[in-house]
């Protein structure tokens, strides 16, 4: 059934939320509320032009001409291959590639930072080649590409965070005449404090030996995910690099209307634009690389290719009883569509990998994880949690060979007889 404009049930939601916005607007004057300003944006034809303090090299839009990411690919294996001379280390055949991809989650980022954390003190934890992130795997990745020695800096941020170091709560009046429902001052002062010179400098050092860090933010403007080449940033030696990376990070993890976007200043043919980026999960929930790309075309021999996927969520539904409220049907539809998204990059990532001969191995939360969650980034849940990831990783039990889809169910005793 569809409603037309003649019927009353549709004359009357028409009216309510004009006597809502009617409202808001008189509140907004009285209180003198105005939209934030800000930059014009990039014209729709020089999107991919727009380059972010002039680095060629700074990012790639996913759904462009995938040419730009196979050259980087290219000499990001050259790189490789360099550094292999280097330590009188043999080249052909390469040694085992090992990619680690970290979803999106919010304050379920807890379970891949326990995960890695229990994963290091199993002594099997590789070096990889590639990491990328989305969202709270954005603030993970950084710390995960440059190995154990950054384990602390994980479990201290995602056991000891609490909402007031995330974001200030604004007035309803923000759903109107500001950018998002809460101010994330907090959680870019968060950023800030655990990210330096030094790591910039480090992830430089590790791009140099051909390791990549990718990072996925949305542009608003454009509706295009964009991969971001982190470790081509630190290697540039751009004064303003670390407040770029800072930016990155803070914009991958900015989620839509809750969150404040990012503004990004970017020139084409000395013109000034700003940009409008937001959570990576906007678009995805996870990646590994462009289907589009072929890796056979590097024409590069490995002894294996490993791929590792971190998904900060269950992967069953979570029943609930929903009251008949508006905002409350609204926000579990978007629940139930961000879980149905993540579940599907899961899979994309698997049929990706086995067209590609890639090894996949799945870490998610499982059923058996069943502490309750009383709020945002509360810290009992987040600590459990963690603890979670830490013991199936020690234990051995974190990596699926397939996604919960494909798994075959456990024989009931007695079945079919």
């Amino acid at each position: 059934m569809r409603w037309e404009r003649s019927e009353p049930g549709y004359n009357l939601i028409l009216r309510h939320l004009a006597s809502l916005i009617a409202l808001a607007v008189a509140s907004a004057i009285a209180a003198g509320c105005s939209i934030p300003a800000r930059g014009p944006a990039v014209p729709a034809s020089d999107t991919v032009r727009a380059l972010p303090l002039g680095i060629p090299n700074a990012r790639f839009y996913a759904d462009d001409d995938p040419g730009p990411m196979i050259a980087e690919a290219g000499r990001a294996l050259e790189r490789e291959q360099a550094a292999l001379r280097s330590a009188g280390r043999p080249i052909k055949p390469m040694p085992p590639g090992y990619f680690l991809a970290v979803s999106g989650g919010s304050d379920n980022g807890a379970f891949g930072a326990g995960l890695i954390n229990g994963w290091t003190t199993t002594g099997t934890r590789p070096e990889f080649r590639i990491v990328t992130g989305i969202s709270t795997g954005a603030l993970i990745a950084p710390f995960a590409f440059l190995g154990p020695d950054y384990d602390p800096t994980l479990r201290e941020i995602y056991t000891t965070t609490g909402p007031e170091r995330i974001f200030h709560r604004r007035r309803l009046l923000a759903a109107v005449f500001d950018d998002a429902m809460a101010d994330t001052t907090p959680l870019a002062e968060m950023i800030a404090r655990h990210t330096d010179q030094a790591m910039v400098d480090a992830i430089a050092r590790e791009y140099r030996k051909g390791r990549l860090l990718l990072i996925a933010t949305t542009d608003l403007d454009a509706q295009r995910p964009v991969i971001w080449n982190v470790g081509a940033i630190a290697d540039s030696r751009h004064p303003k690099s670390l407040d770029l990376f800072r930016k990155i990070l803070l914009a991958s993890a900015s989620v839509p209307g809750a969150f404040q976007p990012v503004l990004f200043d970017v020139e084409v043919d000395g013109a000034r634009y700003q940009e409008m980026h937001v959570d990576g999960g906007a678009i995805a929930q996870l990646f590994l690389y462009p289907a589009s790309i072929d890796p056979s075309l590097l024409g590069v021999e490995r002894r294996s290719q490993t791929a590792f996927v971190i998904r900060n969520a269950r992967l069953d539904p979570e029943h609930a009883e929903i009251e008949r409220r508006t905002l409350t049907i609204a926000s579990r539809a978007i629940g139930t569509m961000l879980a149905a998204s993540g579940a599907n990059d899961v899979l994309r990532l698997y049929f990706l990998t086995k067209r590609d001969g890639v090894d996949y191995n799945l870490a998610y939360i499982g059923s058996d994880f069943t502490v309750e969650k009383k709020g945002e980034f509360e810290q009992p849940y987040m600590q459990a949690l963690f603890q979670y990831g830490y013991d199936q990783a020690r234990a051995g039990r974190e990596w699926h060979k397939v996604p919960p889809a494909f798994e075959r169910p456990t024989p009931v005793p007695g079945a079919g007889r």
